[in-house]
């Protein structure tokens, strides 16, 4: 018997639908606002859910969205309400809702959408992000033939400086079309025989070897000696060093063994002009998945991405990227993503200098106050540079004394003490 959700704020139409739909022999709940419907939701897990839009504590687009965003909806959602517009119903269905109902709902028109709804199957998974999608640029692919080209002639690759979700993204590279896939690191248990002969000729994946436990590694260990009888290929990522692990207990033969073949992701230095592209498929990823809202990034924050650096390990970049994407569209107040919350959530081990990050805020400003802000920030910069030395600050910038003076003025620029020297 399938469970059918009813969120409304107004008894009567909670027990008015309730009543229809249980003649009809389906199991139905109520809830009279998002906070019910989540507790509903969470505990029952219904077949379906008939959301009311207009609610006092959380309307009911906002609470698709939620379910949206946290991946949620993995049940059909049919949206009601008695001020139905079409943007609304446009937007509804762009978060995931199935159908859109305009109270009063007819009893003909209710009961042929609820049966549409339960019969309705999810849409395929959409296939996992890969490097294919960034090999319009020339040195992830030739990063994609290295790691194909290793794959090749080895059951064992380590791939350095990526972990998590950015290691799987390499990770579902190597995996043939419907090939199986096991995540050592969510079995927690001691591995089996039989475990590993289900994923015959399939992938084994370790995203982040410095995560794993004692019997973890024992699995993993376990693993590596069936590799070739069982056709599978172990895929492994770490930002950890040999060195660092085996002082946190790692068996040292295991390490020499998994450390044999090895790729190292290349670093983004250089690759400024790049990054928009980068960080773009990032974030459809994230947002397809159902990992983080719907959002997109502005022609600023791209901007602004382009002015990053890289300080750290050079092949962590990817890692920081990924981690950066994920971080804006999920702290982000608004759809479009600014260049204010690029300037807001940027790391310090990867943002340029201070005077290049507050840069970036630049980004959203009209011309001439853009202009005019930069051309402040670059003499304060120099005058500190020279120590206040007009002279030097006039040879470094290429103005006559006089248009300087005036210049400084104009821009407000508080000269130092030496000014005059």
């Amino acid at each position: 018997m399938a469970i059918i959700l009813v969120v409304d704020d107004e008894v009567g139409i909670r027990e008015l639908l309730s009543e229809i739909l249980i003649d009809e022999g389906y199991d139905v709940r109520v809830a009279e606002n998002a906070t019910a419907a989540r507790r509903v939701r969470n505990e029952l897990r219904p077949d379906l859910v008939l959301l009311d839009i207009w609610m006092p504590d959380t309307d009911g687009i906002t609470l698709l969205k939620e379910w949206h965003a946290a991946g949620h909806l993995n049940m059909p959602v049919v949206m009601m309400s008695g001020h139905g517009t079409i943007d609304t119903a446009v937007e509804a269905t762009r978060f995931g809702a199935f159908d859109f109902l305009e109270k009063p709902i007819a009893l003909q028109k209710l009961l042929s959408t609820v049966q549409k709804a339960l019969k309705h199957d999810k849409p395929p998974a959409r296939p996992a992000l890969t490097l294919e999608a960034f090999s319009r640029l020339s040195f992830v692919k030739d990063f994609k033939r290295r790691l194909e080209q290793a794959a090749a002639k080895s059951p064992i690759l380590l791939i350095k400086g990526a972990n998590g979700g950015m290691a799987e993204i390499c990770a579902r590279t190597l995996q043939p079309p419907r090939a199986p896939w096991l995540d050592l690191s969510g079995v927690s248990s001691a591995l089996t025989q039989e475990m590993l002969e289900k994923v015959t000729g399939g992938i084994l994946f370790v995203p982040d070897m410095a995560a794993l436990g004692k019997m973890q590694q024992m699995n993993l260990a376990f693993a590596v000696d069936r590799l070739e009888k069982l056709n599978l290929q172990l895929i492994a990522a770490t930002v950890t060093s040999a060195a660092a692990l085996g002082e946190a207990g790692w068996d040292s033969k295991l390490l020499n063994r998994l450390g044999e073949i090895w790729v190292a992701m290349p670093s983004l230095a250089g690759h400024g002009d790049e990054l928009p592209e980068i960080a773009s498929l990032l974030l459809t990823n994230f947002v397809e998945r159902g990992e983080v809202p719907v959002r997109r990034l502005s022609s600023a924050a791209l901007n602004s991405l382009r002015t990053l650096s890289w300080k750290g390990s050079p092949e962590s970049s990817w890692n920081d990227l990924y981690a950066l994407v994920r971080n804006l569209a999920i702290t982000s107040l608004e759809e479009e993503i600014s260049g204010d919350d690029v300037a807001r959530v940027m790391p310090a081990e990867i943002a340029g200098s201070p005077e290049g990050h507050s840069l970036l805020p630049l980004f959203d400003q009209p011309l001439r106050e853009a202009r005019d802000a930069f051309e402040k920030m670059y003499f304060e910069h120099h005058l500190r540079l020279e120590g206040g030395n007009m002279t030097k600050l006039a040879d470094r910038s290429g103005l006559e004394r006089t248009h300087l003076y005036r210049k400084l003025k104009q821009l407000d620029v508080k000269l130092g003490k030496r000014s005059d020297e």
